[in-house]
């Protein structure tokens, strides 16, 4: 290395540079005077001491030059050295756009109050930052390429049960997440940490500090909100089961009684016998309502696994479409494509869908169009229908809502589990323009 760079040619200066041209320019014009003093008719105390005032002159020029041209350059090397030490108030004097140097002077400026303004607005975005991942509650670790800890929020020095500044320069493996650093990101996993037991998800990212590889933990707890959503559905579950049991049970407690206070009349009345059968039946009715009711909800929560076989989208809807027998259903074919997917349940998504159409354009005469389409990863059936349109779309898929007289408020329920166990939505909104509505399903198309 020393060798090449004793052999390295070295370049003169640009100061020198700017000399040696100063004193080049001028050389012809001293060499002229010279000439004309040794040729002319002069004393040679005369001749000497000309010569000598144009030599002087020609190398105090050169100098001037040299200055002129070099200072402009080392204040610009300045007004750089500046910036680049991230000192932004100093400006150089003489910027202005009608001279060259002037302009240079202008641009550095310029380019001064930019970096000041990105530097001001950085400061202002990290200043931000720091005080969310400070109060935010989720805890918050990085780590350096040596599982090193070199920054931690408030809530994850209480999960840690420390101070901050202690938890600082301790590696995973003394802090207890040495698991959830090493480990791919997941949810919902058990872990009792210092400052916390409970159920907890983790996720990691990299992200680079001063060129430095970083990594970035993140551990929330999911215990409150499991908790919460657990709550809220057996609230749901109560309110709807309590809302069907009384419907049954009241009728029954009702028309109990009736027949117990019948019965205890001395005489009974001549139309006991046809009160107690319709009493009796009206019982067993409302039982079996409640029986069916209580096998629907069994149903639907006991949804198998989808059995996944390759199902040809086009035999599959056309099957489905012959088997509505109160009315045609159109078909509008679409690419031939085969889903891996569950036959037996899409069959059963796919009746309930166009029966909820065929039960909405009974009311009005219209149609019921079933078609679909494919994506670059995905698989969109449609069904179209020419009804009144759906009115209560935010509980379209509560658990045994619905808007008709004899149903059972389970079938969407049903559709939409079916769909999310592929992977896919169902989705279903009003036309527009309309009339009628339309049943989305779109299902992703997976390797067979």
């Amino acid at each position: 290395m020393g060798s090449e760079a004793r052999r390295r040619p070295r370049h003169p200066r640009f100061e020198s540079r700017i000399l040696v041209l100063a004193l080049v320019a001028g050389l012809p014009a001293v060499l002229v005077a010279v000439i004309l003093l040794v040729a002319g008719d002069f004393q040679p105390r005369t001749v000497w001491t000309l010569a000598g005032f144009v030599g002087a002159w020609w190398i105090v020029a050169g100098l001037m030059l040299r200055d002129a041209a070099v200072r402009p350059v080392q204040t610009l090397s300045n007004l750089l050295g500046a910036l680049r030490e991230g000192d932004f108030s100093i400006r150089g004097r003489g910027a202005r756009p009608d001279d060259a140097l002037g302009l240079a002077f202008l641009e550095v400026n310029a380019l001064g109050d930019t970096l000041r303004e990105q530097r001001l607005g950085a400061l202002e975005a990290t200043a931000l930052l720091a005080r969310v991942i400070e109060e935010i509650d989720v805890a918050i670790f990085a780590f350096d390429a040596s599982e090193v800890l070199r920054l931690a929020n408030r809530a994850g020095a209480r999960l840690l049960a420390r101070p901050g500044e202690r938890l600082l320069g301790k590696s995973a493996e003394d802090l207890g997440l040495a698991r959830c650093l090493r480990e791919e990101s997941c949810g919902g996993f058990e872990q009792a940490f210092p400052g916390a037991t409970g159920r907890w998800e983790v996720r990691q990212s990299t992200f680079r500090q001063r060129g430095q590889p970083m990594q970035l933990l993140v551990v929330t707890d999911v215990s409150r909100m499991l908790r919460q959503e657990e709550r809220q559905a057996w609230q749901r579950l109560v309110r709807v089961l309590g809302h069907e049991i009384n419907n049954s049970l009241a009728p029954i407690s009702s028309i109990a009684a009736s027949l117990g206070e019948i019965s205890r009349r001395v005489p009974r009345p001549a139309d006991w016998d046809a009160d107690l059968a319709k009493g009796l039946e009206v019982i067993g009715g409302r039982a079996d309502s409640l029986t069916r009711f209580m096998a629907a909800y069994a149903r639907l929560a006991r949804l198998p696994p989808p059995q996944r076989v390759p199902v040809d989208v086009g035999t599959w809807v056309r099957r489905v479409a012959g088997l509505e027998t109160r009315c045609a259903v159109r078909v509008e074919s679409g690419p031939e494509v085969v889903v891996s997917a569950d036959g037996d349940q899409l069959e059963q998504l796919l009746i309930n869908l166009i029966r909820n159409g065929v039960d909405a354009t009974r009311e009005t005469g219209g149609a019921v169009t079933v078609g679909w389409d494919v994506g670059a990863a995905s698989l969109a059936v449609r069904v179209l229908d020419e009804g009144p349109g759906v009115a209560e779309t935010a509980n379209l898929f509560v658990p045994f809502f619905t808007t008709k007289p004899n149903g059972s408020g389970i079938g969407l329920v049903l559709s939409r589990q079916i769909a999310e166990a592929h992977g896919g939505t169902l989705t279903l909104r009003n036309r527009t323009p309309g009339p009628g509505a339309e049943a989305r399903l779109v299902l992703p198309l997976q390797p067979l």
